[in-house]
């Protein structure tokens, strides 16, 4: 699984990078076909004073592309509000991939008897 982390109009740390890497850890636990995963982190224009960090994530699966993105006051809260949503979203489609490959086993069976 490839991991990039960019920045727009913000500067990466290594803190931050790694807070943003611990917290994938979570989402790539529950699912292991993810091909790889691109994170942008950046700051809106004024215009949103009460929500100006923006985290957002395009993850690449077997067959699938997940996108989300989340707005916060802090860019810290902006990744954790990202990673809860992505977590969802993964955990959706794994659920969907799964009940497929099930639905494909009963009709199988049910053909043969």
């Amino acid at each position: 699984m490839n991991l990039m982390i960019t920045g727009h109009h913000v500067d990466v740390s290594q803190a931050l990078r790694e807070y943003v890497e611990n917290k994938l850890e979570r989402v790539v636990r529950h699912f292991d076909q993810i091909i790889d995963i691109a994170v942008i982190l950046g700051i809106e224009k004024p215009s949103e004073k009460d929500k100006r960090q923006r985290a957002e994530v395009n993850m690449r699966l077997k067959g699938n592309v997940i996108h989300v993105e989340h707005f916060a006051e802090d860019l810290y809260a902006a990744i954790d509000g990202l990673v809860d949503k992505l977590d969802r979203q993964v955990l959706k489609h794994k659920s969907k991939v799964q009940g497929h490959q099930n639905e494909a086993l009963k009709h199988i069976s049910s053909d043969l008897s």
